[in-house]
């Protein structure tokens, strides 16, 4: 006895749907957590040489990292916009 060939059809099976499903959930669960270790990687203010005042004119307030009113993208805690440390770098614009 001989078998009919197989016939494959035009619609989506569910195994792939299924695993399109597991892909879009473990990018999402990866962007998550890459968020989240982002936000985790910011610096001791000792590490950086952090001070209230400011050296010349360069200040938190017209580095490329502050973020008003009192943060910074890359040091950790409050941090005064007329402060400085060593990773300041000029503000674009």
């Amino acid at each position: 006895m001989v078998d009919a060939p197989h016939t494959q059809s035009n619609s989506t099976s569910r195994r792939t749907i299924l695993l399109g499903g597991v892909g879009c959930v473990t990018g999402i669960v990866a962007s998550l957590q890459s968020a989240r270790y982002a936000s985790a990687a910011k610096m001791a203010p000792t590490a950086v040489a952090y001070q209230d005042s400011p050296k010349g004119t360069q200040e938190c307030s017209n580095c490329a990292f502050f973020e008003a009113p009192n943060a910074c993208k890359v040091v950790d805690g409050n941090i005064s916009p007329s402060a400085w440390c060593k990773l300041w770098a000029k503000k674009a614009g």
